[in-house]
């Protein structure tokens, strides 16, 4: 993501987008602490790994237009999931 424009693609600040990265970073990390299932690890991970990958194109590329919205509305929904997750099993890991 270029750090000079304010809104990256989609509308989303770059803020916002740096944000949901360290987010998703973060709960991999406590989803394998936490012996969340495997898919659920995966779809975090590979989320994260996408939103980095984009940040270091051009935010006006055409594949990051193409991919930043969709990634944004997956990347709240798995940590959404991530959330209910570690609520139900919370202490038992």
């Amino acid at each position: 993501m270029s750090r000079s424009t304010e809104r990256e693609a989609g509308g989303t600040s770059a803020m916002d987008l740096r944000h949901l990265g360290r987010e998703l970073k973060t709960a991999v990390e406590l989803s394998i602490v936490g012996l969340a299932p495997q898919p659920l690890v995966e779809k975090l991970a590979a989320i994260a790994g996408l939103l980095e990958a984009a940040g270091g194109l051009p935010a006006d590329s055409p594949p990051v237009v193409a991919l930043l919205p969709k990634l944004v509305v997956r990347g709240a929904a798995a940590l959404k999931e991530w959330t209910e997750w570690q609520e139900k099993h919370r202490g038992s890991a």
